[in-house]
């Protein structure tokens, strides 16, 4: 268990099955994460079996987010490291929505970005956001990251394309941060 302030990241479980399913199926959840068709609980079932039976590794470090009281309430991952460049994307949902603007979001990305660098030896971690994802931009912001530019019309959703906003964080960044 990786230990943040408010949460805890956590190894993802099949007794997540139920919550996963459930997020993956909620439009509202899903609207930022680029997930627009619905997902039968037998392929969501063989997709966290497939990702549960690997053991975490380098190239995908995915977790689950708990509270400090057990409650899963969503999950985050470091994926397509390369050990060349020594960089990371970083994806998170927070599928409870009841959790939604308290700050677990934000205290799951520092803590998996302090794993990313103080762990796994990343030098960079970068994600792609939404442009009209104003509440993402700001907290991503407030954990240090940076934006790097824009992919014009990159994203299709909600009848319309958008700009994917690229954000980073380097090593050096961060530990300034700290």
């Amino acid at each position: 268990m990786i230990e943040g302030t408010i949460v805890n990241l956590r190894a993802r479980e099949m007794d997540d099955l139920e919550r996963n399913y459930r997020w993956v199926n909620d439009r509202e959840v899903t609207r930022f994460i680029a997930m627009r068709y619905q997902m039968s609980l037998l392929a969501e079932e063989d997709w966290m079996r497939e990702r549960t039976k690997r053991p975490l590794s380098f190239e995908l470090a995915a977790f689950a987010i708990e509270t400090k009281d057990g409650r899963h309430i969503g999950n985050c991952v470091l994926r397509g490291a390369s050990p060349e460049d020594r960089s990371a994307d970083l994806g998170i949902v927070i599928g409870e929505k009841d959790c939604w603007g308290k700050g677990y979001g934000a205290d799951a990305v520092r803590t998996l970005v302090r794993f990313g660098f103080d762990e796994m030896n990343l030098e960079r971690v970068e994600l792609h956001v939404y442009d009209f994802n104003a509440r993402a931009i700001a907290s991503y912001r407030k954990c240090g990251f940076i934006e790097e530019g824009r992919l014009r019309q990159h994203e299709y959703a909600e009848g319309a394309y958008h700009d994917s906003v690229v954000m980073a964080v380097l090593r050096d960044e961060w530990e300034a941060m700290r």
